[in-house]
């Protein structure tokens, strides 16, 4: 049986419609007169100015963007150790790896010494400062960031407050305490512990 003409028109138009449909929410072009705009509709669930916008500064965390300094005690230097400049200030740079005779006698350098030395993490122009691989100089206050390069899940695991030690409120304002409180930052594997003898078990006494 034919189908009437009438029937067969609406379902062309309902056709059209659904394409139409389509091509707009998928935000592919549609041709000229299908909309009476001759340009492609923007989906609803792209952000306005397109997914550049979305991944642009403006719209995002900028990379790179410092995050929020932690709150540390001072560094733990040796007394009268620091600031290192009232010694270094006027003394020539020297560059070379060598056991160290003059000073800092005491210093084992037992951290990844075959590819390290002091000047990878000092400062060459400034021993008041660190500085990070990239040249950035940081404070001694900051030496997690030193740190974290190397060490990155050891960091991570640090702002979590399941690495190191960590006081303050589950859910606002907390004090970290520096690697260098726990690690000597020369020799940061921790020296073997001798065992305790076990307790003795308590004697019984007759009643």
């Amino acid at each position: 049986m034919k189908a009437p003409p009438h029937a067969a028109w609406l379902a062309g138009s309902l056709a059209v419609a659904g394409v139409v449909a389509v091509a707009g929410v998928a935000g592919v072009p549609m041709p000229r007169g299908a909309s009476g705009e001759g340009v492609a509709r923007r989906s609803s669930l792209e952000p306005p100015g397109g997914h550049a916008a979305a991944r642009s500064p403006s719209s995002a965390s900028t990379p790179g963007e410092p995050e929020e300094r932690p709150e540390v005690p001072p560094p733990p230097f040796t007394d009268g150790i620091f600031p290192c400049s009232q010694c270094h200030a006027d003394m020539p740079v020297d560059r070379r790896r060598r056991p160290l005779e003059a000073m800092h006698t005491d210093i084992a350098l037992r951290h990844d010494e075959e590819h390290r030395w002091c000047l990878d993490c000092h400062d060459a122009e400034d021993r008041d400062w660190l500085h990070l691989a990239s040249g950035e100089r940081v404070p001694f206050d900051e030496s997690y960031r030193l740190c974290g390069q190397c060490h990155g899940e050891k960091l991570r695991d640090w702002r979590a407050g399941v690495h190191g030690r960590r006081k303050g409120q589950w859910n606002g304002h907390k004090q970290y305490l520096l690697c260098a409180h726990c690690h000597n930052p020369h020799e940061p594997r921790f020296k073997p512990l001798e065992p305790m003898p076990a307790p003795r078990r308590p004697s019984r006494t007759a009643p």
